[in-house]
């Protein structure tokens, strides 16, 4: 099987990793997790074949994923940088108060990131995102620097073809539960 970094996988998507994890994770009863499809209003439908050939994207989504792990309900977004710097610009407010409202519910909210020039995974718990998009709307940087996550939370691709989230996700309930402020 080609690894992550061959030119077999090179044409493949962040989206496309994260749906054969949570298949995976589905296949072996640990996770029901799923895309959320992105809301489009159709302009031109081919008649003939049924197709919609135009469309354009409705402003408002949710999150990329919604799901249960063992009874936790969990939701997430996935977004690629291409440098070492994200922009926060790539997170809409629309994203930030669905994600506070999730966590307000009990749920547990993150980030998947992938740095693509480096080839690198990224769980960012809800907490972390929520310290870079205040430090943001307090006036400071309108970004966050690789060299600022956590190490704890990067991911290397396992088997060529999933991502450890669970494992991220239990560092990030552990965390939440050493944290009395959560």
């Amino acid at each position: 099987m080609a690894t992550w970094n061959s030119r077999g996988l090179r044409g493949s998507t962040l989206e496309d990793l994260i749906n054969q994890t949570i298949e995976h994770y589905r296949e072996r009863n640990l996770a029901l997790i799923q895309k959320v499809p992105t809301p489009i209003t159709p302009i031109n439908i081919d008649r003939a074949t049924r197709h919609i050939t135009l469309a354009y994207f409705d402003q408002k989504s949710t999150v990329d994923y919604l799901g249960v792990v063992q009874g936790i309900p969990v939701c997430f977004d996935a977004k690629e940088c291409a440098e070492d710097t994200f922009p926060l610009a790539n997170l809409h407010e629309h994203q930030v108060e669905f994600m506070t409202d999730f966590e307000k519910q009990h749920g547990v909210s993150f980030l998947v990131l992938f740095y693509s020039k480096r080839n690198e995974f990224y769980y960012m718990p809800y907490s972390e995102m929520m310290e870079f998009w205040q430090r943001m709307k307090l006036g400071g940087r309108k970004s966050f620097l690789i060299s600022e996550l956590d190490p704890a939370y990067f991911m290397d691709v396992r088997n060529d073809s999933f991502l450890p989230i669970l494992e991220n996700l239990q560092k990030d309930l552990n965390m939440r539960d050493e944290d009395p402020a959560s």
